[in-house]
């Protein structure tokens, strides 16, 4: 529970389906975030929050501190990935390692058999039973199925989403209903533990990145001008590069082997094709056969037609039927067609 109205809601249908329902709160914030996100899902408020509506559904609640793990598999991972000259996604990373992975291990504890979220997305059997699919969301502008695309099977079948056949104006009207006071809570998109979206900033602050000289480039080679770290930097940027140039230049490239950050025009944003690795799959173990699919290359994009060709190594190639912008390596590429989620995979350098 989160503190906010979707894992409210959630308790609230849980209890009204006749489920036996816990409440618990993972306590991953780092101190220096809860200075700065004192509202956030990361900070003491939302605890307080979840406290009070556990209170008022009378179920137990437990706060649980997992900090350790969130600084191991979330943080660390955040840092390693500019340093590299990747763009990650914690999101994903979250799910996969703590809210269905160190929740798991609680709920085990616990004597827990399910575990439920607010996330806007399905679980549903195959047909034959043999394997849990992964759908979006009833609701397209809230469905959060992208974030959720490497569960495996066994955290699959652990996880059931009550908000799945719901929109987002049903989940508050659930909440108004039980007079829960997270009700007309405002959303939070940023990332938790990065209140203010300055990722360089945080990563300063944190002590995870120093600035470290090095060159900007043209696609040719030319130096255009210098940077001060690799991590500071995201494909497709424009602004706040510190060069100037005839026309609007954009990075297109980030070069951690030789520190190196690389721009050219708009039209070198534009890709057609990538590799995508550590791939999970949700209808198979394996994909053996190219497969016609929409894939979507970051959260807020709206999908395109693509082929994705099976490669060695539990790595895939993704031929978009037409190119798409700054196709960014650390995010994650996921594979739907319609509803299912086919699985997905990290895009590489």
């Amino acid at each position: 529970m989160s503190g906010g109205v979707d894992s409210s809601a959630t308790a609230a249908l849980l209890l009204e389906q006749g489920y036996d329902v816990i409440g618990i709160t993972l306590k991953l914030w780092p101190q220096d975030c809860v200075n700065r996100a004192e509202d956030k899902c990361c900070g003491p408020q939302a605890v307080t929050d979840a406290r009070a509506v556990c209170h008022q559904l009378g179920i137990p609640y437990y706060l649980i501190d997992e900090s350790a793990e969130f600084q191991k598999h979330v943080i660390q991972y955040f840092a390693d990935e500019y340093k590299a000259g990747r763009t990650p996604n914690p999101c994903v990373m979250c799910n996969q390692n703590l809210k269905f992975g160190r929740l798991i291990d609680r709920a085990d504890q616990l004597g827990a058999q399910l575990i439920a979220t607010g996330h806007f997305a399905r679980v549903e059997k195959s047909a034959d039973g043999s394997r849990y699919l992964l759908k979006r969301g009833k609701d397209l502008r809230k469905d959060q199925s992208y974030f959720l695309f490497s569960l495996r099977q066994d955290q699959l079948a652990r996880a059931i989403f009550p908000l799945g056949e719901k929109t987002k104006s049903d989940t508050r009207e659930v909440a108004r209903h039980c007079n829960l006071k997270t009700a007309d809570k405002e959303e939070s998109m940023e990332i938790c533990f990065v209140p203010d979206n300055n990722y360089g900033g945080f990563l300063q602050q944190a002590g995870l990145a120093q600035k470290h000289r090095g060159e900007i480039v043209d696609v040719r080679g030319h130096v255009l001008g210098h940077h001060d770290g690799i991590e500071f930097y995201t494909i497709g940027q424009r602004k706040g590069l510190g060069i100037t140039t005839p026309k609007p230049v954009y990075v297109v490239e980030l070069d951690a082997e030789n520190n190196r950050v690389v721009v050219g025009d708009d039209s070198a944003l534009d890709r057609d094709e990538f590799i995508a690795d550590r791939c999970n799959w949700h209808p198979f173990d394996k994909l053996t056969a190219p497969i016609a699919v929409t894939a979507k290359i970051r959260y807020n994009h709206p999908g395109a037609p693509a082929t994705v060709m099976p490669l060695d190594g539990n790595r895939v190639k993704v031929k978009l039927h037409a190119p798409a912008r700054a196709i960014t390596p650390g995010q994650a590429a996921v594979f739907y067609q319609d509803d299912l989620v086919i699985g997905g995979g990290w895009i590489a350098r």
